[in-house]
C-alpha cells in the first residue's frame, strides 16, 4: 500500500512541477484527459470485464456503488443549490462524490486490510459497480448536464458513442472466447497508464489558491463521499439477513475509497466547474487515508459497526 500512496503523490506533485516550470504546452492536460477517457479506460474495461468471472452472491456488493452515486444525485441536487452552487459546480460534486476510486487505490488497500478473499468481493465492487456506473449513468449525466442539446435522441447517440461504454459492451460479448496473450498484455499495458496519467493531469489543473470560496462545495462534496456514503452503504447492507461479514466490510470499506480520478475527468472533460473537480480529488484523495483508518477502526473488533 506504500507504493501505492507513494505512486500518488508524486504523480500529482509531478503534475504541479510540470505546470510551475512552463516547459509544457497549454494543452496539456485536454490531451491527457482525452488520452484517459477515449484510449486508456476503454482499454482496462475491456480487458477486465472480459476477465470477470461473476459469483452470485456478491451482486448485492456490486449495487452499493449504484446507491452511492444514486444519493449523490439526490442529495448534492438537493442541498447543492441551497449552497449557492451553480449547476455545473453541483454536476461536477456528483461525478467527483458520487464515484470512487474502487481500482487503483481500492484494490490493494482491501488486499492489506482484508486479504485475498476480500480483493475478490473488492473486484466484483469496482468492476460490475464503479466501471458500469462510469461507463453508463455518470457517462449520461456528464452528457445531459453539459449538452445544449438535451434531447433524448442526441444525450441516447452520445452515451452510445462513448468509448467506455463501447469497450463495456465488447468485454461481456468477448467472454465467450479466450484472448491471445499479446493482445491481454497490451490491454494491460494501455489501462496501466491511466492512473498514473490521470494524477499527473489533475496535478497540473490542481490550483491550490482554488480552494479560497471552493469551502462549502468541498464540505459538501468530500463530507458525503468520504463519511456519509460508508454510512448509508453500511446502514443498508445491516439491513440485509444473513449477510456474509467480508461483503459487508468490504462493500463498505469501497464505498469510503476517496474520490474516483476519472469520474473529475469527466467533468473537466464536459467543463462542468473543473477547477472543482480536480480539487475535490487533489484534496479528496490524500484525506481519504485518514478517513479510511476511522472506518477500518469502526469495522474491526470492537468497532461502531
Amino acid at each position: 500500500m506504500t507504493s501505492i500512496v507513494a505512486l500518488l503523490v508524486a504523480c500529482l506533485l509531478l503534475g504541479l512541477l510540470a505546470r510551475r516550470s512552463g516547459r509544457f504546452p497549454e494543452q496539456t492536460a485536454p490531451v491527457l484527459n482525452t488520452y484517459v477517457l477515449y484510449v486508456a479506460l476503454p482499454a482496462l474495461v475491456l480487458r477486465s470485464i472480459h476477465r470477470l468471472s461473476l459469483v452470485p452472491e456478491l451482486l448485492l456488493a456490486a449495487l452499493t456503488p449504484w446507491l452511492v452515486f444514486g444519493a449523490a444525485w439526490l442529495l448534492l441536487r438537493g442541498v447543492g443549490p441551497r449552497l449557492g452552487l451553480a449547476p455545473a459546480s453541483v454536476a461536477a460534486l456528483v461525478l467527483s462524490g458520487g464515484l470512487g476510486n474502487t481500482a487503483f487505490v481500492g484494490l490493494p488497500f482491501i488486499e492489506g486490510a482484508r486479504g485475498p478473499e476480500g480483493v475478490t468481493v473488492a473486484v466484483v465492487v469496482d468492476q460490475l459497480g464503479s466501471f458500469l456506473v462510469l461507463s453508463t449513468l455518470a457517462s449520461l449525466f456528464a452528457a445531459r448536464a453539459a449538452a445544449r442539446d438535451t434531447r433524448p435522441g442526441a444525450l441516447v447517440r452520445k452515451l452510445l458513442t462513448f468509448p467506455p461504454l463501447l469497450a463495456l459492451g465488447a468485454g461481456f460479448l468477448s467472454q465467450a472466447w479466450a484472448w491471445p496473450g499479446w493482445m491481454d498484455d497490451v490491454l494491460a499495458r494501455l489501462g496501466g497508464s491511466l492512473t498514473p496519467l490521470a494524477l499527473f493531469s489533475v496535478g497540473y489543473q490542481l490550483r491550490l489558491s482554488g480552494l479560497a470560496g471552493r469551502g462549502r462545495a468541498l464540505v459538501l462534496g468530500l463530507g458525503y463521499k468520504l463519511v456519509l456514503a460508508p454510512l448509508l452503504i453500511a446502514l443498508v447492507l445491516l439491513a440485509v439477513p444473513r449477510l456474509d461479514r467480508l461483503v459487508f466490510e468490504v462493500s463498505v470499506l469501497q464505498a469510503a475509497m476517496g474520490p474516483m480520478v476519472t469520474g473529475a475527468l469527466l467533468a473537466v472533460e464536459h467543463d462542468l466547474d473543473p477547477d472543482l473537480a480536480v480539487l475535490m480529488v487533489g484534496v479528496g484523495i490524500p484525506l481519504s487515508f485518514l478517513t479510511l483508518a476511522g472506518v477500518l477502526w469502526a469495522l474491526g473488533p470492537g468497532g461502531l459497526v
